[in-house]
C-alpha cells in the first residue's frame, strides 16, 4: 500500500515562512555588512592601498589642477575669470618653454641654482652634524649652544637675506652662507633630538661590555641616530629649495642668477609665463631630487626604511678597511719603536 504524503499543519507552514524570512533577512544583513565593509575599506585609516588606486588618485588629482587651471584662465582676455596678468593660460604657458630653455638659459640657471644650494647644505650639514651630536651627548654643550638654535630657526628668512648682503656682499658666498645660516640651526636641532632619542639600554649594555665614552658615542649614538638624522636631511633640503629662490633676488655683474633671478625679472619685466614654468619645475626637480635621496637612505639604513642594503655594504667595507689600514700602521710604529728601543739599549756606546 502507497502511504498518503503527510499534510502540514498551519503551524508548521508558518514556522517555515517565518524561517524563511528570517534567513533573507540575515543574507540582505549580510550582504549590506560587506558593502559598508568594501566602503570602509576604501576609507580605512592607515591602511595600505594597491599601488593602481594610488596612481589613479595622483592622475586625478592632476586632471583637477589642470581643468581647473583652464576653466579659470580660457576664453579672450576680457571674458577670463582670471586675466593673464593674474595667471597666463595652460596653452600660453607651456607655448613659451622653447623661449624659456633658449633665450633665458634655464638649463645652466638650474645647475647655478642646485651648485648653490649644495654647497650651502653640505657646508651646513658639516657644522651641523658634529656640534648636534656634541648637544645629544652632553647637556652642558647644548645648554651652550640653545640661544644660537633657538635664533637661528626662529629668524625671519626676510631679514637674513639683508643680512647676509651686509656681511658677506651680493656674490656667490653671499647665497652660499644664507643656505647654510637658514638651515645649520635646523640641523644641530634635529641631530641633537635624534642622538637624545636612543634608547639608554644601549648605552648601559656598551658600558657594560667595556666600552669607553668615545666609543659608546662612535659605536653606539650615532650608528642608532644616523636613519634619523638622515631622514630630517632629507626633509630639510626640500624646505632649502625655496630658501635659494630669496638669496638669488640679487645678481653680481653677468653671472648666471638662478632660478629666482628668472622668477624675479619675469615678475617684473615679462614674460608671466616664465614665473608659472618655473614654479612648475621646481617641484619637479625637487621631487627628483628627493626621489634619489629615498634610495640612498633605503640603501643606507635597510633595517629601518627596507632596501637591499648595496651601500649600507659599501661603507661597512670602507670603514673595516680603514681600521684594518688603523691597526697595520699602529702595528708598524710598535715594532719600529721596540726595534730602535732594543738597538739603543745594545749599543755599548749609549
Amino acid at each position: 500500500m502507497s502511504e498518503k504524503p503527510v499534510e502540514a499543519t498551519p503551524a508548521e507552514s508558518d514556522h517555515k515562512a517565518g524561517a524563511a524570512r528570517q534567513i533573507a533577512r540575515i543574507s540582505s544583513a549580510e550582504t549590506s555588512r560587506n558593502g559598508l565593509r568594501r566602503l570602509g575599506g576604501f576609507f580605512a585609516i592607515r591602511e595600505e592601498s594597491p599601488l593602481r588606486d594610488r596612481v589613479a588618485s595622483s592622475l586625478f588629482c592632476l586632471v583637477v589642477c589642470y581643468g581647473l587651471w583652464w576653466y579659470l584662465t580660457h576664453g579672450p582676455g576680457e571674458e577670463r575669470i582670471l586675466g593673464y596678468a593674474v595667471l597666463p593660460s595652460p596653452a600660453e604657458t607651456f607655448s613659451s618653454f622653447k623661449s624659456l630653455w633658449f633665450d633665458r638659459a634655464l638649463t645652466r640657471n638650474l645647475f647655478v641654482t642646485l651648485k648653490r644650494l649644495s654647497l650651502g647644505f653640505g657646508l651646513a650639514a658639516a657644522v651641523g652634524i658634529p656640534l648636534g651630536v656634541l648637544c645629544g651627548c652632553f647637556s652642558r654643550i647644548n645648554a651652550f649652544f640653545l640661544p644660537l638654535s633657538l635664533f637661528g630657526r626662529n629668524i625671519p628668512l626676510a631679514a637674513l637675506v639683508g643680512l647676509t648682503f651686509s656681511l658677506f656682499g651680493i656674490g656667490e658666498e653671499q647665497k652660499v652662507m644664507f643656505i647654510f645660516i637658514a638651515c645649520v640651526a635646523f640641523i644641530l636641532s634635529d641631530t641633537a633630538s635624534a642622538i637624545q632619542d636612543v634608547g639608554m639600554q644601549y648605552v648601559d649594555t656598551a658600558y657594560t661590555l667595556g666600552a669607553n665614552r668615545w666609543q659608546v658615542i662612535q659605536k653606539v649614538l650615532i650608528p642608532l641616530a644616523m636613519p634619523s638624522v638622515f631622514n630630517s636631511l632629507r626633509l630639510l633640503f626640500g624646505l632649502a629649495f625655496g630658501y635659494i629662490m630669496l638669496a638669488e633676488t640679487i645678481k653680481l655683474g653677468s653671472e648666471s642668477g638662478g632660478l629666482g633671478d628668472i622668477i624675479n625679472i619675469s615678475m617684473r619685466r615679462g614674460p608671466r609665463e616664465h614665473v608659472i614654468l618655473v614654479l612648475l619645475i621646481i617641484p619637479l626637480v625637487a621631487l627628483g631630487i628627493d626621489r634619489v635621496l629615498i634610495w640612498v637612505q633605503r640603501e643606507l639604513f635597510p633595517h629601518r626604511f627596507g632596501g637591499t642594503g648595496i651601500l649600507n655594504q659599501c661603507v661597512r667595507a670602507c670603514l673595516n678597511g680603514w681600521e684594518d689600514l688603523k691597526g697595520l700602521l699602529l702595528r708598524r710604529t710598535e715594532l719600529a719603536t721596540s726595534t730602535t728601543t732594543t738597538t739603543g739599549k745594545g749599543n755599548p756606546a749609549s
